[in-house]
């Protein structure tokens, strides 16, 4: 029987009871050799066993892995990163001793994914409107459509700004409704934008076309504030911006006065500042509706990242290729 390979947790301990349920830890110990269940909190915690240390499992409260981290454990060949990003975690020195680097990102997507789908049937079918006009006037009004036009999902238009794992995930899901999907995403070619069945346009267009805006573009500097004022005024009346992504992508000001107009619509999931000051006019706009950040994982959608991660090592330990490789070259435009 071939030797196991020598793992060990290092998080904060609230980490894997939340996360981790006693069937993740079991299949644990059939592909590994776990040398403890319970995490430990940083790596002088190892003693003298960091140089046996084949795979680790990291997640929040992790310290950051250095190059003095690396190089006492020479063995190291699989970090999985029971989380989302690893950029400014993990040294370059990590990718440089060909250590393979997986984490929980694409688990993190799927609830993002999913609300966003909400999001969007919920934009075109003028929830937010129906919602106000029937809470403040307390009768109905069939058919609807003087007091609210252009009401419903079929073949209406939905811009996604970048494919991200989200991005597409998001695309695959509104495969199954009557829509027409345009994408805008610099990295992403005509004929890979034909494989996700989307039309592949500029910012602008996406903008000047769309009856929903959805972002899912990472933040980077080349990304901060890529909608200010001239983009969102190109937004058509009674369209709705969606962001579950980040609140950097969009100027916080030109947001502020174009929702201000009451012209266009918006779900925000994320806002800059992260949450907003209680004098925000943002709280009081009948056309926004806001939630503090809750489209990632929560709850028993976090056992999802455990999911992944156990079975990118169960993978690894019997030579199989990872599924959710995380490459050096893609970092720079990663989340």
């Amino acid at each position: 029987m071939a030797k196991m390979l020598t793992t060990a947790m290092i998080m904060h301990p609230m980490v894997r009871d939340e996360l981790m349920r006693e069937d993740h830890l079991a299949r644990l110990e059939r592909a590994v050799s776990l040398i403890s269940r319970e995490p430990l909190r940083n790596f002088s915690e190892l003693d003298g066993r960091l140089s046996s240390i084949e795979v680790l499992i990291t997640s929040w409260g992790c310290p950051p892995i250095d190059a003095s981290i690396v190089e006492r454990m020479p063995r190291l060949r699989l970090i999985a990163h029971l989380a989302g990003s690893v950029k400014g975690f993990l040294d370059d020195v990590v990718w440089r001793r060909g250590i393979l680097v997986t984490n929980a990102v694409a688990a993190n997507a799927v609830p993002v994914a999913e609300f966003t789908l909400a999001a969007i049937l919920f934009a075109n079918k003028r929830v937010i409107e129906f919602n106000r006009f029937y809470v403040n006037e307390r009768e109905s009004r069939v058919p609807w459509t003087k007091e609210v036009a252009n009401v419903g999902n079929y073949r209406k238009t939905v811009g996604i700004v970048g494919a991200s794992h989200v991005g597409r995930l998001v695309i695959d899901h509104l495969k199954r409704f009557d829509l027409r999907v345009l994408l805008y995403d610099p990295y992403v070619t005509s004929m890979a934008s034909r494989d996700l069945g989307v039309e592949r346009v500029s910012l602008a267009e996406l903008l000047a076309r769309s009856d929903v805006v959805s972002l899912h573009a990472p933040l980077l500097p080349e990304t901060r504030h890529m909608l200010s004022a001239r983009e969102l005024a190109l937004i058509p009346d009674g369209a709705t911006l969606i962001n579950t992504a980040r609140g950097g992508l969009i100027e916080p000001n030109a947001l502020d006065a174009e929702l201000q107009k009451g012209r266009i619509f918006a779900f925000l999931d994320t806002t800059e500042p992260e949450v907003l000051p209680k004098t925000s006019s943002l709280y009081d706009m009948p056309n926004v509706f806001l939630t503090p950040h809750i489209t990632g994982s929560l709850g028993r959608e976090t056992e999802r990242l455990s999911d992944y991660i156990v079975a990118e090592i169960e993978r690894y330990a019997r030579g199989a290729a990872l599924k959710y490789l995380v490459r050096r070259e893609h970092l720079p435009r990663l989340a």
